[in-house]
C-alpha cells in the first residue's frame, strides 16, 4: 500500500518530504506529462505577451473557442473550455444532474468525486483481470434504462487501454436507444496517431459529450486547460451559464490558441512516443517480476509479481516516483502506472527496477 496520500500522480512535494529531499531531486514517473516539455511556441507567446496579465481575460474566451473549433472543424458553440479537464468534468456533472450514473473501475477518480457532489446513485462496472483489464461487451447488458449517464475514459486511466472501436460504437448506440448521456473522456487520445476519437461523430449523436485536455500532450499542467464538446449548442450554452466567470487565466487561454497550430511539436511528440514507447514497453516486459500491459497512451500499466517487495518505496529510495494504483477501486498494491519519458530517464527507471526486483 502506498504511503502517499495524494489521489493523483505528480505530487512530488509529498514524496520528497518522506525522503527529506527537495522535489527537484525526484525523477517523476507518476504524472503522464509529455517529456518534450512546453512547446517553444507557447513559451515565446507568453513571454511576448506578459502584459496580458494586467487585464481581465475575455469572459467568453472567444478566440480560444474559435481556435478549438477550427482545430476540430466544429462550431464554436459546441465547445466550452475550462480550467483543466477536471473543471469540465464537474461542470458537466452539475449540468447533466444525473440521478443514476455508471463509472468504470479502475478509472479516473474525478468522475465519481463530481457525481458524489450530487444527489446521484453511482454504479460501478468492474473491469476484470482475466480480461487483461480491457473493456469488453459485458458492459452492454449492464447499460439499462435505469441509467441516465455513463462515463468512459478512452484510453483508460490507469491502464492506457483503448476499447475496440466497434465496441465503443455499440455502447454509443445502446446509450442513444436508452436515453443515456455518454461522456467520453479523450484526455490522452492525442498521443495515438490517426485516432480521431468521437468528435467527428458528434453531429449525429447529441447524447455524446467528449472531454479533452491540453495539459498532458502540451506539457502545461501548471496552466490548466481542458474543454468539453457536444453538438447541442443550447445544452452547451446552459452549462456556460453555470460556469464561474474567468475560470481560465489569460496565459492558459493564450496557450490554447497557440498550441493547436504547432504541427512541428505535434509530429515530434508522436515520433518520440512511437520510438521510445515501443522500446520502453519491450524492455519493461523483459524484467523478471513485472507484467506489463500494452497501453496506447504515454504511460504504461504494470503488475509487480513479487508481493514481498514494496515497489514504490524501493524506487523512492532511488529518488524515482512511480504511481501506485492501490487506491483505484478494483486494484491493489501490486499495480502501478509509469509515464513514458525520455530515453535517458527511462533507462534510469529500468535500471532501478532491475535493482529493486533482483
Amino acid at each position: 500500500m502506498s504511503r502517499l496520500k495524494s489521489v493523483h500522480g505528480g505530487n512530488t512535494r509529498e514524496a520528497a518530504a518522506l525522503l527529506g529531499i527537495s522535489p527537484d531531486q525526484l525523477l517523476d514517473f507518476s504524472a503522464n506529462i509529455n517529456p518534450l516539455g512546453m512547446p517553444e511556441s507557447i513559451k515565446q507567446a507568453i513571454i511576448s505577451q506578459l502584459s496580458c496579465a494586467e487585464h481581465y481575460p475575455d469572459v467568453d474566451y472567444a478566440q480560444l473557442h474559435e481556435a478549438l473549433a477550427a482545430h476540430h472543424e466544429v462550431p464554436a458553440s459546441w465547445i466550452l473550455a475550462g480550467n483543466g479537464e477536471t473543471e469540465s468534468i464537474f461542470t458537466l456533472a452539475h449540468g447533466l444532474k444525473p440521478r443514476r450514473a455508471m463509472v468504470i473501475a479502475p478509472g479516473f477518480a474525478e468522475y465519481r468525486r463530481a457525481l458524489d457532489t450530487l444527489d446521484c446513485q453511482v454504479e460501478t462496472f468492474a473491469l476484470r483481470e482475466e480480461d487483461g483489464w480491457q473493456l469488453t461487451d459485458r458492459i452492454l447488458p449492464a447499460l439499462t434504462a435505469e441509467l441516465d449517464c455513463l462515463f468512459l475514459c478512452t484510453p483508460n486511466n490507469p491502464t492506457g487501454l483503448l476499447p475496440e472501436r466497434a465496441l465503443l460504437e455499440a455502447i454509443a448506440d445502446r446509450c442513444r436507444t436508452l436515453d443515456i448521456a455518454l461522456v467520453l473522456d479523450e484526455a490522452f487520445i492525442d498521443f495515438i496517431p490517426g485516432e480521431p476519437g468521437f468528435i467527428p461523430l458528434l453531429a449525429q449523436n447529441p447524447h455524446i459529450w467528449v472531454l479533452r485536455s491540453l495539459t498532458k500532450f502540451y506539457a502545461i499542467p501548471g496552466l490548466r486547460l481542458g474543454y468539453l464538446l457536444n453538438s447541442n449548442a443550447q445544452a452547451v450554452a446552459r452549462l456556460r451559464q453555470h460556469q464561474m466567470p474567468w475560470s481560465i487565466n489569460a496565459f492558459a487561454a493564450l496557450a490554447g490558441e497557440i498550441a493547436l497550430n504547432d504541427e512541428a511539436y505535434q509530429q515530434a511528440t508522436r515520433r518520440w512516443l512511437a520510438q521510445e514507447g515501443q522500446r520502453f514497453y519491450r524492455l519493461l516486459g523483459e524484467i523478471d517480476g513485472l507484467t506489463v500491459y500494452p497501453g496506447q497512451a504515454n504511460y504504461l500499466f504494470l503488475r509487480c509479481e513479487r508481493p514481498e517487495i514494496e515497489l514504490q518505496d524501493a524506487l523512492l529510495q532511488q529518488h524515482i516516483l512511480i504511481r501506485s494504483c492501490a487506491n483505484y477501486p478494483g486494484l491493489d498494491g501490486r499495480y502501478f502506472r509509469v509515464a513514458i519519458r525520455s530515453n535517458a530517464e527511462n533507462e534510469q527507471l529500468l535500471t532501478a527496477l532491475r535493482q529493486a526486483l533482483s
